[in-house]
């Protein structure tokens, strides 16, 4: 699966929709678009990994990145659509307890609001 990254805007912040394997070789697309979005203003991050199938640490590790400038912004991160393998990287290293994870975008933003 070819690996993608696109951003739209949804009420007050934005959705990043990640589609294909999140490793070493596609991270850095993603850690790019995180850093562009939260340096462009948006203070409210939606990372929707539906279409993502495999993560490995160094996709955890930008999303841990990017949940903390996002913090120091006063702003929030969620995570949506995440896959049964995916979710199980992010229980085993307890980011889970960090981030909050939701079954849909709609769900995010619906938290995001009452944040």
């Amino acid at each position: 699966m070819e690996f993608t990254v696109s951003t739209r805007p949804q009420g007050a912040g934005a959705v990043i929709e990640v589609a294909g394997d999140l490793d070493m070789s596609t991270t850095p697309r993603l850690r790019e678009r995180l850093r562009e979005v939260v340096e462009g203003g948006v203070r409210v991050v939606v990372v929707d990994l539906t279409g993502v199938g495999f993560m490995d640490s160094s996709g955890l590790g930008a999303l841990v990145v990017a949940y903390r400038e996002l913090r120091e912004r006063n702003g929030w991160l969620g995570l949506a659509g995440v896959r049964r393998s995916v979710r199980t990287v992010l229980s085993i290293t307890s980011v889970d307890q960090v981030i909050d994870i939701f079954d849909t975008v709609h769900d995010a933003e619906a938290a995001a609001r009452a944040a």
